[in-house]
């Protein structure tokens, strides 16, 4: 992976941890329905006016990708953060997205796992595990299944995007976010009927604006627009394991805002992911650096 591409992957990872708890803070005020909904409206409004709506397959690319990353991945992490996640460690199972995307390149797309990405897979799994043993924070069995359920929506709509390669990226998020907000808003509806709508406007406090905007403009339109090219560009063992950094800054972030508390052994474990993804990195750029030497021997 070129720098420029490595270094905007591991912001944008940064950003979406630090997301976690930015969600916290909309949950206070709104819904898990409705702070989901306004995020994709706002998602795609202004941006449809804008850019050239896709067609014909690549439509139909895009609205499958909407329903999933709309509903299946962020309306289901809000509802499991609602039943007792904790910011932090909702970042953190969430990741078990990136081997779950590894797995359906390698199954699906035919993309080869080398041995040291797989070490380093499994690794980071290690220390996934770790840290969720020994997080000092209350949960519930149920918020983990949902965001495993939200990780494997977020694993298929990285799929979709290595299938459907979309040519625009900002139309493909903006036209994506526009399926999903009436979806959403229709789930809403169908869960409180009018009562979800009357009186909306006493519950957009300044932290729910905050909250609904960060999530719209820089981890959807920002954060996927730069995630989904690099998914696009090079191959999933590469970029997947990135994601990996999500419950790092995740962590880091909920202690700060909401007093999460991190164990030394919780610290231990946080540093085999590093490790972890330290050995992804390194191999793949001494694959990178072979492959033309391989070419010119043959």
């Amino acid at each position: 992976m070129k720098p420029l591409d490595l270094a905007l992957g591991v912001l944008v990872a940064l950003i979406w941890g630090c997301n976690f708890s930015v969600i916290e803070v909309g949950l206070h005020d709104l819904s898990p329905f409705l702070l989901t909904a306004l995020r994709f409206a706002f998602s795609a409004v202004p941006l449809i006016f804008f850019v050239r709506r896709p067609r014909g397959r690549q439509m139909l690319a895009t609205a499958a990708y909407g329903v999933l990353f709309g509903v299946g991945l962020w309306w289901v992490v809000n509802l499991a953060m609602t039943k007792g996640m904790s910011p932090g460690l909702s970042s953190l199972v969430l990741q078990f997205s990136a081997f779950f995307t590894i797995v359906l390149s390698w199954l699906f797309l035919h993309e080869p796992i080398r041995r040291p990405q797989m070490a380093g897979m499994i690794i980071s799994l290690v220390g996934l595990i770790g840290v969720i043993a020994f997080a000092d924070a209350v949960t519930t069995v149920t918020g983990s299944v949902l965001v495993l359920i939200a990780a494997l929506s977020w694993s298929i709509c990285n799929i979709i995007v290595k299938k459907s390669r979309p040519e625009d990226m900002i139309a493909f998020i903006a036209w994506s976010s526009a399926v999903a907000a009436p979806v959403l808003f229709a789930l809403a509806w169908l869960d409180a009927g009018s009562a979800a709508f009357v009186g909306l406007a006493d519950h957009l406090t300044a932290g729910a604006v905050f909250s609904v905007l960060f999530q719209a403009y820089v981890t959807t339109v920002f954060g996927y627009m730069v995630w989904n090219r690099l998914m696009k560009k090079y191959p999933a063992a590469s970029v997947a394991p990135l994601s990996l950094l999500v419950p790092i800054s995740g962590l880091v972030t909920s202690a700060i805002w909401f007093g999460e508390v991190l164990s030394t052994r919780s610290w231990m474990a946080i540093a085999v992911v590093l490790a972890g993804i330290a050995v992804f990195v390194v191999s793949g750029a001494v694959a990178l650096r072979r492959a033309p030497v391989a070419g010119a021997a043959g």
